[in-house]
């Protein structure tokens, strides 16, 4: 969102939504967390609080659901994002960071890792092992998803349109199987293969060679929030009772879940420390595509 292509953001803007740090102190109302405790929040700051979804434990998906960066609060705030020495966050919207994991490697999971953490909960896939899983795109949340997946037993396919990003897969990541999307050799080898698809690149695109990797029952779940519509194709003949699902972050109690899984599992962000001073190299190269897969940036280091 560097150039405000999704029209959100409201300037005077500081960026920044996966934040942990120590709690420095409570409000006389705060029972969940007390000084010293380690806590992590995420993009989601405010909620209406009282519709259906809100209630239920599905309050991202609130319509009045407002974010930490650009969202207006209850009381008219502007909220400009979690780069800061110092942040205030209702209690309602936080999380526990357990004690096994770092907090700088554990941030991103606070967005990234709940984004790809809800649709694997929702297929089932931290109940079962074996399954045959894909992952399109290997950048900050297609690496977690594959870290959730091996960490759960499954067979794990990255599907990607970069060449050069086989040997990462699986060599640094472990993935068991890799598919150029571009090479429709490759795409028709694995047909019906896949029981289900995380995609995580959010480009709107053709989806039916995706689909067509799918097994018959299987499903494709869409992440993020894309650009663009998605193109389905017109005559699905082939595919099958094949299912679409679309994701967006996860629930406070979703995201503390996965808290608690992945310190048990030793599941983190691959990052890479920044100071303060060093933002703008960051952010070039993050338009170069040269991370992996994450940077976090130390506020408490001077510039």
């Amino acid at each position: 969102m560097g150039d405000n292509e999704w029209g959100s953001i409201k300037y005077p803007f500081v960026p920044g939504h996966e934040m942990t740090g120590i709690v420095t102190k409570v409000g006389s109302n705060v029972k969940k967390f007390k000084v010293g405790d380690r806590v992590g929040a995420g993009a989601m700051a405010a909620t209406c609080l009282d519709c259906e979804l809100c209630t239920s434990s599905k309050e991202n998906y609130c319509e009045k659901l407002e974010l930490i960066i650009g969202g207006t609060f209850w009381d008219g705030t502007v909220m400009q994002g979690g780069f800061s020495k110092l942040i205030v966050y209702d209690q309602r919207y936080i999380v526990h960071v357990p004690e096994s994991l770092p907090m700088d490697a554990a941030s991103p999971l606070l967005c990234a890792g709940i984004t790809v953490f809800t649709p694997m909960k929702y297929n089932h896939l931290f109940e079962t092992t074996g399954r045959k899983v894909g992952v399109v795109g290997l950048g900050g949340l297609g690496h977690v998803a594959v870290k959730f997946a091996k960490a759960f037993g499954h067979h794990v396919t990255i599907i990607s349109t970069s060449p050069s990003k086989e040997k990462e897969a699986r060599v640094r990541l472990g993935a068991d199987d890799f598919l150029l999307s571009t090479d429709a050799n490759q795409m028709q080898a694995k047909k019906r293969s896949l029981d289900v698809i995380i995609d995580t690149t959010a480009v709107a695109r053709d989806l039916g060679a995706t689909l067509e990797l799918l097994k018959v029952d299987g499903t494709l779940c869409i992440v993020g929030i894309p650009g663009e519509p998605y193109e389905l194709p017109a005559i699905p003949l082939t595919f099958g009772k094949k299912n679409i699902q679309g994701s967006l972050i996860g629930s406070i109690e979703e995201t503390q879940e996965m808290m608690d899984i992945c310190g048990k599992h030793n599941i983190t962000c691959d990052i890479e420390l920044v100071k303060p001073g060093q933002i703008n190299e960051a952010f070039d190269r993050i338009l170069r595509n040269d991370i992996k897969y994450r940077f976090v940036i130390d506020i408490a280091e001077e510039t």
